[in-house]
């Protein structure tokens, strides 16, 4: 085995025979043909079409580093820290946690408040009109007025973040998931992203789209985490010199998780479900004190939002809106459940899991088809402001065929219409549509029997379903947590009608009952969630006694869903070719060990090094090294001897730019002393190294590295096998692993996308291709 390069390292080509490889199921086809032929037919697509292939890992990713290195400028700092400074430092993780719960709160009330008035001003001008219109017996106007509205609305949207930030499209989670793992994904935890979130998510809503303002929220509190932790904004430009120790990915990434479960908080008033949401989706390292800080957080923004709100409302002193969303309390007799409604909940939950797949299947190939050839930005707000049309053509056009009124007394809806229907009732399909979709949940959840038409649901759940469907990947803030929830309260609430009509009216088939049921079990079905989503469901309905059943639905529709095909978010995860890593190596990769998996040759640094060299190194584009062991030699030696530290590509940009580096000739000389502070002032956005200036004497002077490097990085011996190389990886939040041989030297290093590279496919293990893209 070949020990590291002490000169930079030109990598070959990503796309080669071996990463098209599965191992154990080699195909009999000629490899080195089908990379010829890919490389000849790549650079004559047609320009509206980007080829692009879901079992592609990208090399744009860049990992975070989750393992502080343990320097000598770092051990310096600790040892000075008493237990005064130590319980200041956790004091001020209390109050960023607070302000982190009081700002998401906060964010969530605008949202809200702004979304109700929009809307309802929206909805009334429709009304006006079409009430207006329905007299002389002409809709068409009415209809053009509405689609015109909602398609208005949305090209905002979908223009700002096409335009402004692309990565505030959707609901956010499945990158905050990334960046839990150890993933940076560019521009995701920034101000602007919030800005662009918090107004995309507005007028996709006030658009009629089918979204939801709850899903977002979690990717709001994380942007919030993430730079009141800082204490300042790099956007802005303003460094308000507090919490300066907390500059570094491991506290930050703790932050960005109490944010995500803040968020959830507010959206839902479930503080338990937040935490327990941010244990289950998002944070990849937890511990016990992370867990009270993050719950802390939950509780302070459910506080804030129900506090704003209260006052909002005209009720001061009534603190009974606790979240965004609000299922109502299922607290009186008829919506109990007996032992033998419990085979029912479970099929409710393999309907939910086989739709839920369903609807993950036909999101997948939507996807590719926007990923292939929707991928300008104008095309892609042209195609929101074709959904929002059709989404607002469909409603008009069933509406008026379904003509389904009810009598409006008794009725819970916030918006009775009296569309096509005679005084003293209200159309429940216009009040499905031009509510929020929210509030058309709740009317499902506790309308009494008899408010909706079977023919009405089932039209409604079907439409729905592809709306929401089509939806889900557009360029536009949105959420799926609440179109999957509306998704399954109509059918569920449908079969809750059968079934009473089947069994003559018994009390016990209540429709609003198994309109719930049916929403955990499609929401389950998409996102496969379980421990968190019951308990969301349980707080949002202020009931335990429907834990049981909401657990066995939710479980029954990830065990089905997951033998289809992944959730939704990992799904997007995948085809976005990020590196993201589960808990657990692929099963069947035991015959794999360290030294097949490594990347090598290694770029190397001695101890003292010539500044042009490390220049040089970090000047090349054709390496992207972010991590350099640093072994011990003399610097006019060939013989390479045993590693002795580890170095970052971050570090180094700083050394070069504070001139930490002394004259060849004057190597006894001291170099200047940088403090921990010179590193967090430059974090997160380091700056590149073309930016540096190196004179031509500068180059030949010598750098002494051992102040600086992590002199105990984490090692393995390169026989070690995959899940055992995996486990310690994952573990530890590692981001460079280095492999050594019996004598401690050096033959390649483990990274993320080593790791990542290698998943379990329909044929076995299989290692995926590498990509720039």
């Amino acid at each position: 085995m070949q020990p590291c390069s002490l000169k930079p390292f030109f990598p070959p080509k990503q796309l080669t025979p071996s990463s098209f490889l599965r191992i154990g199921q080699l195909s009999n086809v000629d490899l080195n043909e089908d990379v010829r032929e890919l490389e000849t037919e790549l650079p004559r697509q047609h320009p509206n079409e980007i080829p692009h292939n879901e079992k592609l890992l990208s090399l744009k990713y860049e990992s975070l580093d989750y393992d502080n290195s343990e320097n000598q400028l770092f051990l310096e700092e600790e040892r000075r820290i008493n237990h005064t400074a130590f319980r200041t430092v956790e004091i001020k993780r209390w109050v960023i946690c607070a302000m982190i719960g009081i700002l998401t709160g906060l964010v969530a009330c605008f949202i809200d408040i702004v979304v109700e008035n929009l809307a309802g001003l929206k909805y009334r001008v429709v009304k006006g009109n079409i009430d207006k219109f329905t007299e002389k017996g002409g809709l068409s106007f009415s209809l053009l007025l509405w689609a015109t509205l909602n398609a208005s609305v949305v090209m905002v949207g979908s223009v700002i973040v096409a335009f402004i930030e692309p990565v505030a499209a959707g609901s956010g989670i499945p990158q905050i998931k990334c960046y839990l793992n150890g993933v940076k994904i560019p521009h995701v935890v920034r101000l602007k992203t919030l800005v662009i979130k918090v107004c995309g998510v507005i007028l996709s809503v006030v658009g009629g789209l089918a979204v939801g303002k709850e899903g977002p929220m979690i990717h709001s509190g994380a942007v919030i985490a993430a730079g009141i932790s800082q204490g300042r904004s790099t956007s802005l430009k303003r460094d308000f010199k507090i919490f300066e120790y907390f500059r570094r990915d491991t506290e930050k990434r703790d932050f960005v998780s109490a944010g995500a479960a803040a968020g959830v908080s507010a959206a839902f008033g479930a503080p338990v479900g937040g935490v327990l949401f941010s244990l289950e989706e998002g944070a990849s390292f937890w511990n016990q004190f992370l867990t009270w800080r993050i719950f802390f957080a939950s509780m302070i923004s459910t506080f804030t939002l129900n506090s704003v709100l209260s006052v909002y409302h005209g009720n001061a002193w009534d603190l009974s809106s606790p979240g965004l969303i609000n299922f109502g309390r299922f607290d009186n007799e008829k919506m109990g459940y007996t032992i033998q409604e419990i085979p029912i909940f479970i099929f409710m939950g393999v309907v939910g899991g086989i739709l839920g797949a369903l609807f993950n299947a036909l999101n997948y190939w939507l996807t590719m088809f926007r990923i292939r050839y929707i991928h300008r930005p104008c095309l892609q707000v042209v195609e929101a402001m074709l959904v929002a049309a059709v989404t607002a053509t469909v409603g008009f056009v069933m509406i008026y065929c379904s003509r389904d009124c009810q009598p409006i007394q008794g009725s819970t809806v916030a918006y009775p219409l009296q569309l096509f229907c005679a005084d003293g009732e209200y159309n429940s399909m216009a009040t499905a549509f031009f509510n929020t979709p929210e509030k058309s949940v709740v009317n499902l959840f506790h309308d009494p029997p008899g408010s909706y038409n079977p023919m009405t649901l089932g039209m409604f759940t079907l439409m729905y379903f592809f709306l929401a469907c089509w939806t889900y990947g557009l360029t536009v803030s949105a959420g799926v947590f609440i179109p999957s929830l509306l998704i399954g309260a109509a059918w569920g609430r449908l079969f809750g009608i059968s079934l009473s009509y089947l069994t003559k009216g018994s009390i016990w088939a209540d429709p609003g009952k198994y309109a719930l049921m049916g929403a955990a079990a499609q929401l389950g079905g998409i996102v496969r969630m379980t421990l968190s989503l019951t308990v969301i469901m349980m707080e949002a309905t202020g009931n335990v006694t429907y834990g049981f059943p909401i657990m066995l639905v939710l479980m029954t529709a990830k065990i089905v869903g997951d033998y289809f095909v992944e959730g939704l978010y990992d799904m997007h995860i995948q085809l976005q070719s990020v590196p993201f890593l589960h808990w657990e190596a692929p099963v069947t990769s035991h015959s794999l060990t360290a030294r097949e998996v490594m990347s090598t040759p290694v770029t190397c640094l001695r101890r003292i090094e010539r500044v042009g060299t490390v220049v040089d190194i970090l000047s090349d584009t054709s390496s992207n090294h972010n991590g350099f062991p640093v072994v011990e030699s003399n610097p006019d030696a060939t013989q390479v001897a045993g590693l002795r530290g580890l170095i970052l590509r971050s570090q180094l940009i700083v050394l070069l730019k504070h001139k930490v580096f002394v004259e060849r000739a004057n190597l006894s000389l001291v170099q200047r002393r940088l403090k921990l502070k010179d590193f967090r002032d430059a974090y997160p956005r380091f700056p590149p190294i073309q930016s540096i200036h190196v004179s031509q004497d500068e180059r030949e002077c010598m750098i002494d590295l051992s102040e600086f490097m992590n002199p105990s990085p984490y090692t393995v011996p390169q026989e070690a096998s995959l899940p055992r190389v995996f486990k310690l990886f994952r573990a530890l939040g590692l981001r460079h692993l280095v492999v050594v041989d019996n004598r401690n030297e050096v033959v390649g290093m483990v990274t993320r996308k080593d790791l990542a590279r290698y998943r379990l496919g329909k044929e076995g293990l299989e290692e995926l291709s590498l990509a720039q893209t």
